[in-house]
């Protein structure tokens, strides 16, 4: 284990962090706002990061898988217990487990807020709560990637412990051009997002800040209504479409880009999610119709929370627990699939969904006839029985935690829609759950135990499970392990 390089990264961040929370100080200053909080919190990360650079440095900048899931999974975990300081300080969230939730659901780009009345915020906590999501989006370390270089071509494994997806891989040669043909994308989706926000009508810093929360597909808002407090089909449409560009696969950007769109364009995970997306829509308008007297109504809620809740952003325009029992369970469904692999989405990913199905009817069809050669394939390529083994791996570990996080959170006592719902939320990145944590509901109802738990589940979710359950393994830490 290299734990001088993994120091090294940590000081980078701790650098990169207090370089971002300028941002925040400088609405507060704009706003005459007390901005000490931020300022304190600048000074702390900065002198951690330059204590950590000059007194811990490595004999050797290689790293391997090992210390690539290590250092992604340590990075997230100090940013979300520093990133909550300015919060706590500024007196915007007065406790600091609530501010870590807060912050760790920001940066996981999840959505799950503990704060009943966001607009009560200052505009300086409110733009680093929402900017956590931009942030949290494409990854951290990929950012790091794609401005400074790391450690040669092996910070791909950064990228592969960082990025969401079975499988990472790089778009030309060279891992750090690849972080930065992601980031230039994502930042020109970003900016386009806020173009055609404020031809609706929001105000420069609203529309910033949702095309953030759109971009990350976190969710946080700035109204306590989120997007219903606008109460206009055009913005719904233009987030709505965003997000499902935010959920699909930032490699198809690529051929784009590169004058592949053909080939783009027979992704098979891109037709399965406009497919899906098309059938949840009618499904749900269907179902909501009376209660809105109108098919075009209807198909106005249908679409926007399809897009929000497959692309596990979690926006919110109407209180869906109301809905038909049908649509809530579709709904669930959707949030267990999320978006692409690639994407900013979380969930399972509509390319393990594939493979899962797949892969079943491969084996079924083994069990019929024991001789046949049933090859599984993903956009004509064939996938390896490894990367088949893969997936049904990471799906039973998905579930194992999912369901590990609705048990110990029932001790709270809630009851169980609320429960796995909540574990759901926080597992898959998406925010608002059924029941008492519904579109108009909060995670403040939860213990301090509880809200623990579900940040944990949070960063399982966002970075894929193994970034997290690694650092509990005692071979990561031995020498020659």
């Amino acid at each position: 284990m290299n734990g001088r390089m993994i120091a090294r990264i940590l000081g980078t961040v701790l650098l990169l962090l207090a370089a971002f929370l300028l941002l925040p100080l400088i609405v507060g200053l704009i706003y005459g706002e007390n901005v000490l909080g931020f300022a304190l919190t600048i000074a702390l990360s900065a002198a951690l990061g330059i204590a950590l650079l000059l007194c811990l440095k490595p004999k050797s900048t290689e790293i391997y898988a090992r210390e690539g899931f290590a250092a992604v999974g340590l990075v997230w975990i100090m940013m979300s217990l520093i990133g909550a300081l300015p919060l706590v300080l500024s007196g915007d969230i007065p406790r600091y487990i609530d501010a870590v939730f807060e912050v760790t659901s920001g940066f996981t780009t999840t959505g799950a807020s503990v704060l009943p009345n966001v607009e009560a915020l200052s505009r300086s906590g409110q733009f680093w709560r929402i900017f956590t999501h931009w942030l949290g989006g494409m990854g951290v370390l990929v950012f790091v990637m794609a401005v400074m270089p790391l450690s040669g071509d092996r910070s791909m494994h950064i990228m592969r412990a960082e990025v969401p997806g079975p499988t990472v891989g790089k778009l030309v040669p060279r891992a750090r051009k690849t972080a930065m043909i992601l980031y230039l994308i994502y930042l020109g989706l970003t900016l386009a997002e806020t173009v055609f926000l404020l031809f609706g009508g929001m105000s420069f810093y609203e529309a910033l800040l949702h095309a953030f929360a759109s971009a990350g597909t976190g969710g946080f808002s700035t109204r306590a209504a989120s997007i219903g407090a606008f109460n206009s089909a055009y913005i719904e449409i233009v987030i709505g479409v965003f997000l499902i560009l935010f959920g699909t696969n930032f490699n198809l950007y690529y051929l784009v880009l590169a004058g592949r769109t053909k080939e783009a364009l027979k992704s098979e995970e891109l037709h399965w999610l406009w497919g899906i997306i098309a059938v949840s829509v009618a499904a749900i308008a269907i179902g909501i119709r009376p209660i809105y007297g109108s098919i075009a109504a209807a198909l106005r809620h249908a679409f926007f929370n399809v897009t929000t809740i497959i692309s596990t952003t979690g926006f919110g325009t109407e209180d869906f627990t109301k809905w038909p029992g049908y649509v809530q369970t579709l709904l669930v469904c959707l949030m267990l699939i999320g978006g692409c692999a690639g994407s900013t989405g979380g969930g399972l990913k509509i390319s393990r969904v594939i493979l899962l199905v797949k892969t079943a009817a491969a084996d079924m069809r083994k069990m019929v006839r024991p001789r046949s050669v049933n090859r599984v394939s993903l956009d004509g390529q064939r996938v390896s029985r490894e990367t088949t083994s893969a997936v049904y791996t990471y799906f039973a570990l998905y579930m194992l935690i999912l369901l590990g996080c609705a048990f110990l959170v029932s001790f709270d006592g809630y009851d169980f829609a609320t429960n796995f719902t909540a574990a759901l939320s926080c597992m898959s990145n998406i925010g608002p759950g059924l029941s008492l944590i519904g579109p108009a509901g909060s995670f403040g109802i939860f213990s301090d135990f509880s809200k623990i738990v579900m940040s944990l589940t949070m960063l399982c979710g966002r970075l894929e499970i193994y970034a997290i359950l690694i650092l509990f393994l005692p071979s990561t830490w031995r020498k020659n392990g």
